[in-house]
């Protein structure tokens, strides 16, 4: 285990540089979805080593970010994320509050979904690297995903443990809401301007099936297990954090739980002047998909991907 409660487990037989199809291995495929399904069941996070992406295809992406968010604020206000309930564009600065009860969080996001949509507004002018960096790491988190869902249903013991990716299929395209998100924290202003209980990201739970999250090494992410105390999730080099979404909790009856975190401001100074950069990847299934219980019983009621996520849309923004 890493220096938390969250496991290490190396995916390395499933990621990206494995073979297309499952190990031949059928003990090791079992071993890992058990490690995995045991870290879901219980603290609803573990970060896996040896995915298949490079710290390079990373580094690439955060460096096209940041082409972005340094431009003035009237530039990158021409690609505000529009409140039509689409999830695409920019988020400015304590326009989110994933803690409704703390004032705005200190984070500024660009949201890319639907990569297909030809009506999408790219800052292709301002930021000639950024559409073609972001986009290639949305292909390249899909598969990922991908590969992660299928070990889930192994870990489930679905009939057809690919079942869960197959319903995930239109990642990427208008039927479905996976949306990657470049999140920057700028340097904090001074603490006189910095409102009583705001934080860099207020606690909260993840809204679809899984997230995968691709830390810089500046840290904060807590988590809250079951024992009720926030604990750090610090950066593991060559990891990806992955967790449940409170979606995956209600469609396996409560079998994998979606914990709540939160990004605090950090305690030193130091931390405090410099840049806070993470790439979450949030996967939902397909729009129309109906989210019922797995195992066959009324725990929640059906309802469909879409609607579900228009619910919690609406209590964010």
């Amino acid at each position: 285990m890493a220096d938390s409660v969250i496991p290490v487990v190396d995916f390395e037989i499933m990621g990206l540089n494995a073979e297309k199809n499952p190990p031949k291995d059928e003990e090791s495929l079992r071993k890992l979805a058990e490690d995995i399904y045991t870290a879901f069941s219980t603290i609803g996070f573990v970060y896996l080593k040896n995915h298949g992406i490079s710290d390079t295809e990373i580094s690439d992406v955060r460096k096209a970010g940041d082409e972005f968010f340094t431009l003035p604020a009237d530039v990158k206000r021409k690609y505000t994320r529009a409140s039509d309930g689409s999830n695409f564009g920019w988020v400015s600065l304590e326009r989110e509050s994933l803690n409704p009860s703390r004032p705005g969080d200190l984070k500024e996001a660009f949201n890319v979904c639907e990569l297909h949509d030809e009506t999408r507004k790219w800052p292709d002018q301002e930021a000639p690297e950024f559409k073609l960096g972001v986009t290639t790491f949305f292909k390249r988190c899909t598969n990922l995903a991908n590969r992660i869902l299928d070990v889930i249903g192994i870990g489930l013991d679905l009939k057809d443990p690919r079942w869960l990716s197959q319903v995930h299929g239109g990642i990427g395209n208008l039927d479905n809401a996976t949306a990657l998100r470049l999140l920057y924290y700028p340097p904090l202003p001074e603490k006189s301007d910095v409102k009583p209980g705001q934080v860099r990201c207020g606690e909260h739970s993840d809204y679809g099936s899984i997230t995968l999250l691709f830390q810089d090494d500046v840290g904060g992410l807590e988590v809250l297990p079951v024992s009720g105390r926030y604990t750090p999730a610090k950066p593991i080099p060559g990891t990806v954090l992955v967790n449940i979404g409170d979606l995956m909790q209600r469609w396996t009856a409560d079998k994998l739980v979606s914990t709540k975190h939160r990004v605090l401001i950090p305690k030193e100074e130091l931390k405090q002047r410099i840049v806070r950069r993470s790439l979450a990847f949030f996967v939902h299934p397909d729009d129309k998909v109906m989210i019922e219980c797995l195992d066959g019983s009324n725990k929640y009621p059906p309802i469909t991907s879409m609607g579900y996520l228009q619910q919690r849309f609406a209590a964010t923004y």
